[in-house]
Formats: C-alpha cells, structure tokens, sequence
C-alpha cells in the first residue's frame, strides 16, 4: 500500500520546482553564459543602454536558485519514495472501516 497524501505532496513538489526552473530559469542562464565568453556580465533593460553588473554576484544568484529548484526536487522525490514505501493508508483500525461488510457505521 502507499499513502496516497506524500505521493500528491511528492507529485506537487517536484512540479513545482519543474516549473520554477522552466518559468524563471532563463534569466540565471544568461549570467554563465556571459561570464564564461566574455567576462563581464551586462543588465539589460528596455529605456537605457545595458549596464555593467558584478559578473560573481549573478553566478551566486545563479547557484542559490538551482539549489532552491534542487531542494524542490529533492524533497519531492524523498516524499515520493516515503509515500511508496508508507503503510498509511493500510492501517485502518477495524471500527473505522466504511463499506459494506466492513461492520462500520459509516457510509
């Protein structure tokens, strides 16, 4: 049996860290990308011409947001295993079970 509550925690976690990486991931790209071809590191914006950033401050925020998506990950996986090895939901006391012939007194 699994318990069915940390597989749909697991399944939520990990989407969300899947979708936190697709959806805010690009911009931590383009920090390595300039770093490693040109050295510096530029911030972009639409009204003015790009400014030159610190190239080590922008891997680092590169570094903490994968290692935040990873912990999401991670996490999901660790509850995803928990809820396929956990016996939650086969420790039904007797007098709690529903259904008939169960001998409960709930339907």
């Amino acid at each position: 049996m699994s318990d069915t509550r940390l597989l749909i925690a697991g399944t939520a976690l990990v989407f969300a860290g899947f979708a936190s990486l697709g959806a805010l991931g690009d911009g931590f790209r383009a920090a390595s990308l300039e770093s490693a071809e040109f050295g510096t590191c530029h911030e972009y914006t639409e009204d003015g011409p790009p400014a030159e950033v610190d190239c080590a401050a922008r891997v680092s925020g590169q570094a903490l947001f994968f290692a935040l998506v990873a912990g999401l990950v991670g996490a999901g996986v660790a509850l995803l295993v928990m809820g396929a090895r956990g016996d939650w939901d086969g420790r039904v006391r007797p007098g709690d079970m529903a259904g008939p012939g169960r001998g409960g007194t709930r339907a």
